[in-house]
């Protein structure tokens, strides 16, 4: 056996733990072996960075990934968001935006091999870590050995995985590495779990290299890896740790190092620098590592699919993804990118790819918001859901995934009586027949007055879900009126429910008001990138051309949506908003973003 393969079955020893026979599958692309990464048996660096198509318009796949190849990159990483392909338990759906086999193929065809990162659980400040809601609803010990849980995973990996294992590059394909987990040392110590994970995929055809990826301590460490896996570590800065930690033969590697950090709603727009980040990942390369930065291109959490964060409080996504990355979320390129070829330029013995032009964008220009129909009358123009409920269903019990549910029931009450919500998740906006009495928060003010006459009417909550919970122990948690709702210390029963859907709502005329939907019309030449500011409003969603954009918010910091090309058409364009609080008067075309204040942030 000449050197090279011996070195290439060494390799894969160490990582699948598969016997040598005369019946081997076809052997992986990468290996490791006495610190390195190998490559058909020769040192091999990944230099990655981070692109999900699922942020990313799939007509735009093609220029996002060029784009990458330009930073000198040999290799994207990409998750894959479970809930994004089926958002329906049983309708699982691989076309169109959520055709991962394209996006594969179309990064082999630009010369990049892929490391894929599949569920069930991503973070990835993504809706509930690209869990599913319907099995977050009725499994409580999600990522564990759990029957309930381990069973729904199989059903989805014995859809996923067959699409991907052709797509290896052992049959040709770009895909060189896979990853078992995400970050699973920082949540639980399952650790047949993890080899669970690990066997479901060797058994459905996965030959390539496996990964895990933890944060730079010793514990997350310990129980994040397994056995046949290659331990990578996720960071801003720490190469010396992540070099202590490395563990015996195993290589270097940092699949997500970051460049840059995400937003939550209500703080500052956080910032890295280009010589920050060029220093970080100068010094892993330097140690001999490789490294995936995350994000090479953040994209954007279009619709509802922001997640969130808890730490003591809620701590919603925003919409943009932008994340400061290299490429920014229109494709526009910074200084980090430039700062990322220098670095990437000399492990390649050519020249690199070209770089892409800048992108085109619309000009300037606004038109009015003409409102259309209140919110309360929109959510009474809803279907109830089922029968009426002695007390308030959560949007699980209701099958809601995201957005908005109206909560309706006939209540009577004495002079000077309060109203509580017990256990709302996560804002909801209260109204008394056609009063508005106010907008209670899950970490805020929970608790309202009642008119100090007393008396009766129908009483309509409409509760918004900010973003399911994406990382640490509270992944997976309901939406809605988790307990009750209380006037005094007595509960109200005889509760409606109206789920709103993400679709464009309707915009026929009704009774104008201060709060509800607006519709207005742009006209444009050419369909082009551009960015939507609804200045004056305060909290809602836009659509475009029926496509729901996201969410904006006066508490910031982001001000500006993201409308890429694909969504505009020539001529007459329609924008639909839906404001719970109080609707703006215009809607305008901005030739540049606005991303808020900045702070510089490099993780943690």
């Amino acid at each position: 056996m000449s050197d090279l393969l011996a070195a290439a079955v060494d390799g894969l020893t160490a990582t699948s733990a598969v016997p040598a026979s005369a019946n081997r599958p076809p052997l992986p692309a990468l290996s490791w072996r006495d610190g390195e990464i190998l490559r058909d048996g020769a040192p091999h660096r990944i230099l990655a960075g981070s692109v999900h198509y699922f942020r990313v318009h799939p007509d735009q796949w093609e220029d996002r990934l060029r784009r990458l190849a330009a930073t000198g990159a040999n290799t994207v990483d990409t998750y894959v968001a479970w809930n994004f392909h089926e958002r329906v338990e049983g309708d699982v759906r691989f076309d169109g935006w959520r055709d991962i086999e394209r996006f594969v193929r179309l990064a082999g065809d630009l010369g990049l091999d892929v490391f894929v990162r599949p569920s069930p659980y991503i973070c990835a400040e993504w809706s509930n870590g690209g869990i599913p809601h319907w099995l977050s609803g009725r499994v409580e010990s999600l990522r564990t050995s759990d029957p309930a849980f381990l069973a729904a995973v199989d059903a989805w990996y014995d859809e996923l995985i067959p699409r991907l294992v052709p797509l290896q590059a052992a049959y040709g394909g770009p895909i060189v590495a896979v990853q078992v987990e995400n970050e699973y040392g920082s949540f639980g110590s399952d650790a047949g779990y993890l080899a669970y994970l690990r066997d479901g995929l060797r058994s459905r055809g996965v030959i390539e290299m496996l990964t895990t990826a933890d944060g730079i301590t010793a514990d997350m460490i310990e129980h994040g890896s397994v056995a046949g896996a290659l331990t990578t570590f996720t960071f801003g800065t720490g190469v010396a740790a992540a070099v202590e930690l490395r563990r015996d033969r195993e290589a270097l590697m940092c699949s997500e190092l970051w460049g840059g950090w995400f937003d939550h709603w209500g703080e500052r727009h956080h910032v890295r620098s280009a010589s920050s980040m060029s220093g970080t990942v100068g010094e892993l390369l330097d140690a001999g590592g490789s490294v995936s930065v995350y994000m090479a291109h953040g994209g954007t959490n279009f619709g509802l699919w922001n997640g969130a964060n808890h730490d003591r409080v809620l701590q919603p996504t925003v919409t943009s993804y932008d994340s400061d990355a290299p490429i920014g979320e229109d494709g526009t390129l910074n200084d980090k990118f430039y700062a990322l070829r220098a670095l990437f330029a000399p492990f390649h013995a050519g020249e690199l790819p070209a770089i892409p032009a800048a992108p085109r964008r619309q000009a300037a220009a606004s038109a009015p918001l003409s409102p259309v129909r209140p919110l309360l009358e929109l959510v009474r123009s809803l279907p109830a859901t089922g029968v009426a409920t002695p007390r308030p269903q959560t949007f699980e019990q209701l099958g809601a995934e995201d957005g908005l549910v109206a909560y309706e029931a006939q209540v009577s009450f004495g002079r000077d009586a309060e109203l509580t919500i017990d256990g709302l998740h996560d804002r909801a906006t209260v109204l008394l027949d056609d009063e508005r009495l106010g907008t209670l928060e899950r970490d805020g003010v929970t608790s309202l007055a009642l008119p100090a006459t007393g008396g009766s009417g129908v009483l309509t909550i409409v509760v918004e879900s900010l973003g399911r919970i994406n990382y640490g122990p509270y992944t997976g948690e309901g939406k809605g009126i988790m307990r009750g709702v209380m006037i005094g210390r007595r509960l109200v029963n005889g509760w409606t429910h109206r789920v709103v859907p993400q679709d464009v709502p309707d915009a026929a005329p009704g009774r104008p008001a201060s709060d509800g939907v607006a519709v207005a019309s742009l006209d444009v030449a050419e369909p082009l990138d551009a960015w939507l500011a609804f200045p004056g409003g305060s909290k809602g969603m836009a659509w475009l051309n029926g496509f729901l954009l996201g969410r904006y918010w006066k508490v910031g910091p982001q001000e500006t949506l993201y409308a890429p090309a694909p969504l505009w058409r020539q001529g007459a364009n329609e924008i639909v908003v839906l404001d719970t609080d109080g609707l703006g008067m215009s809607v305008e075309i901005r030739e540049h973003p606005s991303f808020g204040e900045t702070e510089e942030f490099i993780g943690s």
